[in-house]
Order: C-alpha cells, then structure tokens, then sequence
C-alpha cells in the first residue's frame, strides 16, 4: 500500500489548498451560528449607568446605618424611578426613592433596599400614589443592590474573538451594546453532483439493475450540518459527454466547493477523474483510508473539487474526514474535530489502511466508554451509519484489534460528550 497517500498526508494537502471566504457584515437576527470573522470589542460600558438591582428604595446608606426590625429608620420618599425614566434630582439626607429593577440610581444614593425589607405597598403599574413615608428594616452598606458602570463589560473588554462561534449568548451581549451588523464568514455555496446509469430519481419507479441515489441527499444533509448551502444538480448519465455538461453547469452556478459522488474508481464507466484532469488538475486520488481509498482531489478553474467514492458509506466517512475539516477551514471555523477514547468491546480485524469503524457507544458501570460495531462493516450498508454514534479510528497498519484496547473515536452525534 505504499503507493496510497496517508489519511495525515492527504489532509493536510487539502488543508493547505483551502482558502477562508471573504467575510460579509450581517444583521445581528442574522449572525446566529455564524463564525465571526473579526474580534468584536465592547464600544462602552455595560451597564452605561449605575441602574438597581431589585425592587425597592434608593437610599443613602449611612441614613440605615442601624436599622432593623425592633428598631426601623423612616425616610421621606421623594420620587418614584422608574425604568427608563431618569431621576429629577439628587437624593439627600433623610430621603428615599421609590425605584424598580433597572432604573437609574439617582445622585447621592449609596445603596438600594429591597421592598421586602420595608412596609411598602406599592404597585408597580401604580404610580398614582406614593408612599409619602417608609420604614426601612435592613442595614445596608455602600454599593448594595446597586448594578455598577461597566459591572459586566468595561470599554475595550472582548465580547468574541474571530474565529468563535456565535451563540446566542453573544448575540445578547452584542444587542445589549447596541452592535446591529457583525462580521461574519461567508457561507460556503456547495454543488453536489451525481452520476451513474443506475440512479433513480425519487417518486419514479425503479427499472431493472436500478436504485435510488441516496448519496445526493446524504451529502446535502452533510453540508448542511456544516452550515453550508447545498446546491443539487440533475444527477448525470455514465457518458463523458454527460459527466461533462454536468461540470459546466456546476460551474455556471459559481459554487466555492464542488463535490461528486462515484466514478473516482477503476471501472470502465468511471469518468470523473478523467473529466477533472481535463477540467482542471488533480493533486491525488487513491488514499489509504478504509472505506473510501478511491479518493480524488484537486481544482476546477481554482474551485476545490472532491470526488468521494459512491459507496454510501466510503461516502459519509470521507466527507466526515476530509470535506468537514475544508468546509469548516473555508468558514473561519477550527477545523479541530472532537473524539473521546473507548474500549472495543469484541476483537476486530481490518487490512492494514487506516480504519474508520462505524461503533455504537454507551458507557460501562465504571464510567469508560465502550465501542460495539453497528454491525456489518461493508462500504454500502447504510444502516450502519444510521445506527452510529462514531466512527472508531484504527491506525494504519492495524490488522487485529482485542476487545479492551482503546482507541480514539471520532464523534458523529456531539450530544454525546455532554453524557456523564
């Protein structure tokens, strides 16, 4: 196998292939999910002014020094706050404001005391009457219940770094600070393409010799899940003619990524890689992967295309190890992809090229994870990757793996890594 270029190698040459789209500036209701592609920093503070933190009285704290329960301190309520109003004078000795959650403090308060810790009765969409006088139970000190200038975020502070995934935590905070547009990393436009005489278009009954083309559909629910756009293209004939018309059309669409599926092989009607040398230029096409060594990379008019194998299997698992990462790399996204460590719960062979086993996971009475296969191992049994929660790595060169051995495995279901 020493003429098969390594899973390491081949990524690698894809890595360093890839180029980050250009950013675009978006509607904050818009940025959800999105990569940013440029540090945001606070442009003030947050909160802008000293606001209360509870329901109740603005007060001066030295004026409650010693109140409590046995010994109450009575105050002249002067005004009432409310939020989104603003105080129309300073408070002073021997005076309370009536203020809720939020309001501005107003000058010369030190503290605010919550309602519950004075014999106030008010209703908050009442504003007809004040309490002229109320007695305040609770000593305070200076700062209580007061939400400060900058309390959360200080001018300049970091909201997200480019590079970071935006939630909607960060949303808020932007929202919070005003932010209406935020950079972000374009979305990768992919075109999916499918040939083959066999395939059959859904809703239309099968012929002899035929089948339904569910890689199309499979690969598009993929670069979904990387939050890219699928483009689909009517599924081609095995003629270079066809295959050829298809690659035109593609191109017209002006996609960033273009991904097939079947032909990369050996078989005498597979054409793409013979399309794509005369297209454009290959960089390799057979790895040593299991499943999935026919393989092929290169660039149509400097578009990045990827010819998978067309065994839905070899199809998902190289999608998951070489389009994620050149998707995610093309997005502004980490292209660190997350495994966890299990023990393989039953012996396995393999023929030496790096392995990806399709394994269910659950967790041992002594908390370990532990990996069982999905069952049959065969590059088109579907179901196998339906059944799996990741794909278990065994190293080039491996041919017998025992139960207990650990190896890393990468996930396909990340809810997994929140399971205690």
């Amino acid at each position: 196998m020493s003429d098969l270029l390594s899973v390491h190698d081949a990524l690698n040459r894809i890595l360093n292939q890839i180029q980050t789209l250009p950013h675009e500036d978006i509607p904050l209701m818009g940025a959800y999910y999105r990569i940013l592609a440029q540090t945001i920093t606070a442009p003030n503070a947050l909160p802008t002014f000293a606001n209360s933190g509870m329901d109740g009285y603005a007060v001066r704290a030295e004026d409650i020094a010693h109140a409590n329960k046995d010994n109450p301190i009575s105050l002249n309520v002067v005004m009432d706050i409310r939020a989104g109003t603003f105080p129309t004078r300073p408070l002073g000795a021997g005076e309370a404001a009536r203020i809720m959650t939020g309001a501005p403090i107003p000058n010369g308060a030190t503290a605010v005391v919550p309602v519950e810790n004075t014999d106030g009765e008010w209703d908050k969409n009442d504003t007809s009457t004040l309490q002229p006088i109320v007695k305040i139970f609770r000593a305070l000190k200076q700062g209580d219940y007061i939400r400060p200038i900058g309390e959360d975020l200080t001018t300049g502070d970091i909201i997200a770094q480019a590079g970071d995934y935006l939630r909607p935590q960060e949303i808020g905070i932007c929202a919070s600070l005003g932010i209406a547009t935020l950079p972000v990393y374009k979305r990768p436009r992919v075109a999916i393409l499918s040939n083959g005489d066999e395939l059959a278009e859904l809703g239309q009954p099968l012929q002899d010799g035929q089948i339904y083309d569910s890689n199309r559909y499979t690969l598009a629910g993929l670069v979904l899940a990387c939050d890219a756009e699928p483009i689909l293209l009517p599924t081609a004939k095995d003629t270079p003619e066809s295959i050829r018309a298809m690659f035109h059309d593609a191109l017209s669409l002006k996609p960033d990524m273009l991904i097939s599926s079947a032909g990369v092989s050996v078989g005498a009607a597979d054409f793409i890689r013979d399309i794509l040398i005369e297209l454009g230029q290959v960089d390799f096409w057979r790895i040593n992967i299991r499943p999935g060594k026919p393989l092929a990379f290169g660039h149509i008019r400097d578009i990045p295309f990827f010819g998978l194998p067309g065994n839905p299997v070899s199809a998902m698992v190289t999608f998951e190890v070489f389009v994620r990462p050149a998707l995610y790399k093309m997005m502004g996204k980490s292209v660190h992809i997350q495994t966890l460590n299990a023990r393989l719960s039953h012996d396995v062979t393999s023929d030496g090229r790096e392995s990806y086993l399709r394994v269910m996971l659950h967790k041992s009475d002594a908390g370990e994870w532990i990996a069982t296969l999905t069952g049959t191992q065969t590059s088109s049994a579907l179901i196998s990757m339906s059944k799996a929660d990741g794909l278990l790595i065994l190293p080039a060169g491996t041919t017998t793996a025992q139960a207990g051995e650990i190896y890393p495995v990468r996930l396909l279901k990340n809810e997994l890594l929140y399971i205690n």
